[in-house]
């Protein structure tokens, strides 16, 4: 329970926190380039924007739930499993395109704000703060709908104070990294979010590798799948408090069957493989 407290703090954190530099550009830039009336103005067509997206998330959020709710008890497995797969395919897809788009992200959505400033139309601020906190809103229900089913079931209270912590966590996380950010910047913190994420994404897909073989999609043919590769509990047990965390963060297991092994060595040799296409190219001089 305490592992899948600590998944949903570092998720809602990590998404606010990209959510707020989204709108925290749009925002800078509406104040330096505008009238402080228009500002007025053009900041609650923002705002507004905002609000749509988050009602947004939240709808899709229920959406999950309910829909998971209704399946009969047999599929359910089955939709969880393919809801934690998804998670981790939209983890590592995420850390991709922040990658290959994060350092243009600035500018692309100023030139976006200039463009809507030209029409004299602020409903153009409204659609992208809109599609920016939808995107992170619904990533982020994936996510955590990934995390709570793959995980012990935790009270509603605990979960709510949860996603509260880590909301709370972006917020001094943002306002540090926009005041000191000479001594942490933004490439520094997502770079070393990038590679939590990635661990993060392990962790699913080891579970929903586990789940497939429950369901018998990925029968022990062979009959040593299911054979333990090594026995570290004695060290680190993934079922105490410490050892479950960093099970469910990493997706360590203390004794590994050797589909789990195999599944994550194939796991981290793609996700290097793709690691060593995505690295900026630098420009000759």
């Amino acid at each position: 329970m305490t592992a899948q407290l600590g998944n949903i703090v570092f998720i809602i954190w990590r998404e606010s926190v990209e959510a707020l530099l989204v709108v925290g550009i749009l925002n800078a830039w509406l104040q330096r380039q505008t009238d402080p009336l228009t500002f007025l103005r053009a900041r609650r067509f923002l705002w507004s924007g905002v609000a749509a997206g988050l009602a947004f998330a939240v709808a899709f959020a229920a959406l999950l739930i309910v829909f998971g709710d209704a399946l009969p008890e047999e599929a359910q497995q089955a939709y969880q499993t393919a809801t934690v797969l998804i998670a981790a395919a939209l983890i590592v897809q995420m850390v991709f395109w922040m990658r290959k788009h994060g350092r243009d992200l600035k500018r692309n959505l100023e030139n976006a704000l200039g463009a809507a400033a030209e029409r004299s139309s602020w409903w153009g601020v409204f659609v992208l703060a809109l599609i920016a906190v939808a995107r992170e809103g619904s990533e982020t229900a994936v996510f955590l709908y990934g995390t709570l089913v793959s995980g012990a079931g935790a009270s509603f209270a605990a979960d709510a104070l949860a996603i509260s912590a880590g909301f709370a966590a972006a917020i001094a996380s943002y306002w540090a990294l926009q005041v000191g950010g000479r001594f942490v910047s933004w490439r520094v913190f997502f770079r070393a979010t990038e590679i939590m994420l990635l661990f993060l994404a392990a962790s699913l897909v080891l579970t929903g590798v586990d789940n497939l073989a429950d369901l018998g999609v990925l029968p022990d043919a062979v009959g040593h799948l299911t054979a333990k590769v090594w026995d570290s509990s004695a060290l680190l047990s993934d079922g105490g408090p410490i050892g479950g965390l960093i099970s469910a963060l990493t997706g360590y297991r203390a004794r590994p069957a050797l589909l789990e092994v195999l599944t994550y060595a194939a796991y981290w040799i793609l996700v290097l493989w793709l690691l060593s296409f995505s690295r900026p190219v630098r420009k000759a001089a």
